[in-house]
């Protein structure tokens, strides 16, 4: 049995230890020894209550971005039984549990329907199956942002994105154009109800180059130690831009970005933690992809993806201390579910494990 097989009938180590460390903090908030056989807290016999276990991330706010599965949503019709297109996929990830869809692009085949399908009827199926978009990854930019927030309205979605950063640059000069235009588009978002939002990859957490020396073009080559999208989120208005983050990205974002040469050439340390930066703005990250992933040290991310719940990264811990369950919204992704030709079903075979460690993880409450 298989790594991915094992996982459906057995649950992982690291899910027991974060159930535990979460009861444990309880129990000895409740003033109980964790380890005493017929604990009180445990019992029921303390005075504040017995302890009941609820779920880390609602239901109704468990979700997939469908670049997960977009080897079966843009599949043509085959004979190997794995569902293919918006109608047939939507329906499957519906049977699986998941309740929320962030798009990643809104084509099939065009040979399921002679043609390609509409917004209409891709709301439709989210109609028909009890699903909500939740969001989009689709290019955000002046020319097309009316025409992006109608299909986004259509879809019935709250909050409209992309899966890139605001810009690629390490200069802040370029994160200032890039903040004013996303203040006006999230200005005109709101106008229609809609949140606008950007997703991280690791890159948006490394260090600008603000300080000491500039090059031949009068760029700076040093830094503050500033990071990227932090400073852009001073620069954005927090009542109109909003952040989905990629808890894969940033932990590889932790791994590969912690040092920078300060203004007098001199190498200093700085430490990025995905959850305090969160923890601190929460009400900022309506959305996250609750990607996983396993430790490599021989790759220069330090980690490889994985369904969630099989890798490292620990989804108890963070979602436990950034708070506010009811207002973020989880996303799994992995962006390697897909097994082509040799394996069709591996990426809904993901999303059906991800979707079950996603709903174990727990809160212990009294």
């Amino acid at each position: 049995m298989d790594e991915v097989q094992q996982s459906r009938t057995n649950p992982t180590r690291r899910r027991i230890l974060g159930a535990s460390a979460a009861a444990a903090a309880v129990i000895g908030g409740a003033g109980g020894s964790v380890l005493a056989t017929g604990s009180p807290a445990l019992a029921g016999g303390n005075r504040r209550g017995r302890l009941r276990a609820e779920p880390l991330i609602p239901a109704r706010n468990r979700g997939i971005i469908l670049y997960s599965v977009r080897d079966r949503i843009t599949a043509a019709p085959d004979d190997s039984g794995v569902p293919y297109g918006f109608e047939r996929v939507l329906a499957r990830l519906a049977e699986l549990g998941y309740k929320e869809i962030e798009f990643a692009g809104y084509h099939q085949h065009e040979s399921i329907l002679g043609r390609q399908i509409t917004p209409q009827e891709i709301r439709k199926i989210l109609d028909d199956n009890g699903l909500v978009a939740n969001g989009t990854h689709t290019q955000i930019n002046a020319a097309t942002f009316t025409q992006q927030m109608d299909i986004a309205q259509t879809l019935g979605m709250r909050n409209i994105g992309t899966g890139a950063d605001p810009t690629n640059s390490s200069y802040t000069k370029d994160w200032d154009a890039a903040a004013d235009l996303w203040n006006e588009l999230g200005r005109q978002a709101a106008r229609r109800g809609l949140r606008l939002y950007t997703h991280n990859h690791d890159s948006a957490y490394g260090f600008l180059l603000d300080a000491g020396p500039k090059d031949a073009n009068g760029n700076p080559t040093r830094s503050t130690g500033r990071r990227k999208l932090e400073y852009f989120f001073e620069k954005t208005d927090p009542r109109h831009v909003f952040f989905e983050m990629d808890i894969y990205w940033a932990y590889v974002a932790r791994h590969k970005h912690h040092t920078f040469v300060d203004a007098r050439g001199t190498e200093r340390r700085s430490l990025f933690d995905p959850i305090i930066t969160v923890a601190e703005r929460t009400t900022r990250f309506p959305l996250f992809h609750a990607k996983d992933g396993v430790k490599d040290s021989t790759r220069p991310d330090g980690y490889v993806m994985v369904p969630l719940g099989l890798g490292a990264i620990n989804f108890q811990q963070f979602f436990q201390t950034i708070g506010e369950p009811d207002f973020h919204h989880a996303n799994w992704e992995d962006d390697t579910a897909p097994g082509g030709a040799a394996n069709p079903g591996r990426s809904l075979q993901y999303a059906d494990i991800s979707y079950d460690n996603m709903s174990e993880l727990t809160i212990y409450k009294r």
